[in-house]
């Protein structure tokens, strides 16, 4: 399914994307060269400037009156309207303490973002807690999404009636909310049976405690699995949170994309930039370390890897951005995707991320990237 635009009034608070074919932003704010054209119309003695062709990148960053807060893209069949691109925040509490991570989520807010996705088991709790204490100082819970995980954490691990009930309680107690927006049940834990943990959720949701209910890492037989059983009366997914990249198509465009599709599912990509890989930032073994990122990434430093790499560079030339908010655009360019899930370690990192959502791919460009992959 292709994701459902919305376009935000003037006034109204911020939201999500901008992609090929794919966005609307309201006014001449979103027409840059209509906005000169009126005001020669207008007035005659007004020349109008060069023209910006209707393919460029759409400038959604700035210190006030930003474009991003007019981006928003409707997530599946839910009420929810969310940026196009959802901040990652497992290395909260992590990698990026708590000053680097105010400053990430201040950053996202002011580009207009509003979807935060985090997890109980990121940092053991740590990073919801920093959401939660960010969200009370700014005092911007109702303008955010919110979306957790819930089935990893040590404390209450799996998705057993008990564990969950107490994993969303400890939860909403970090995030210091009433409800969750949009809660994924993290893993599919095959040891309970999946009517007992969608009964768990109906009563969750019942009582006002969660949304809207996401699958993360399921496979597409289990999703009609799940499917089946909402027909019978138990609460529905509708979001998909699963590996999907450049680098990593094969999974997802096969069964799995024509499921979630089918379904009507927001597919939320993570790992869109291969764990940095994407970015550009790594060429050779010599640009890796003793971190755990740079295993992680030299699995991709090969022909394959730099092939895609070198695809990047020359759209991300042609459209004058980072190469990081390139690989962001192409999946906001697939079908059924509403909004990657990347992460920042520090707030000047965010802005290639935001960036994506203002991008617009030629047919030409997609085309070259795909190209250059391996499904």
């Amino acid at each position: 399914m292709t994701p459902r635009l919305l376009t935000a009034e003037p006034g109204t608070d911020p939201v999500d994307d901008l992609t090929t074919d794919t966005t609307r932003i309201s006014g001449s704010a979103g027409r840059p060269w209509a906005a000169a054209d009126e005001s020669a119309a207008s007035n005659p003695a007004v020349v109008a400037p060069l023209e910006v062709h209707p393919s460029a990148p759409i400038q959604i960053l700035g210190s006030s009156g930003s474009i991003g807060a007019s981006m928003r893209r409707a997530l599946g069949e839910t009420d929810l309207e969310v940026f196009p691109v959802a901040l990652g925040t497992s290395v909260f509490g992590w990698t990026a303490q708590s000053d680097a991570s105010t400053g990430i989520l201040n950053r996202y807010a002011d580009c207009g973002g509003n979807f935060i996705d985090t997890a109980d088991s990121y940092s053991a709790g740590r990073s919801e807690h920093i959401i939660g204490t960010w969200m009370a100082r700014r005092g911007n819970r109702d303008d955010m999404v919110v979306a957790t995980k819930v089935g990893n954490h040590p404390d209450n691990p799996g998705l057993g009636p008990v564990s969950m009930v107490r994993a969303v309680e400890a939860s909403l107690q970090r995030l210091q909310t009433d409800h969750i927006d949009l809660l994924y049940f993290h893993l599919d834990d095959r040891s309970v049976p999946l009517e007992d943990s969608l009964g768990t959720a109906q009563w969750l949701i019942e009582s006002g405690k969660v949304r809207y209910l996401g699958a993360s890492n399921f496979t597409a037989e289990r999703l009609v699995e799940a499917r089946i059983l909402s027909a019978a009366g138990y609460p529905r997914f509708e979001a998909l949170e699963t590996h999907y990249s450049l680098l990593h198509r094969g999974p997802f465009e096969g069964d799995l994309g024509l499921v979630s599709r089918g379904q009507g599912l927001g597919v939320m990509p993570y790992f869109g930039l291969e764990n940095g890989f994407l970015t550009g930032k790594y060429r050779s073994r010599a640009d890796l370390d003793d971190s755990a990122r740079s295993a992680r990434v030299s699995r991709h430093l090969n022909r394959n890897g730099l092939r895609v790499l070198h695809a990047l560079d020359l759209v991300a030339k042609e459209q004058d951005a980072p190469i990081a908010s390139i690989a962001l655009a192409w999946l906001l360019n697939r079908p059924g995707v509403v909004a990657p899930v990347a992460s920042a370690s520090r707030p000047e990192q965010v802005d290639a991320l935001v960036q994506a959502a203002a991008i617009r791919l030629t047919r030409t460009q997609m085309v070259e990237l795909e190209r250059a992959t391996r499904v």
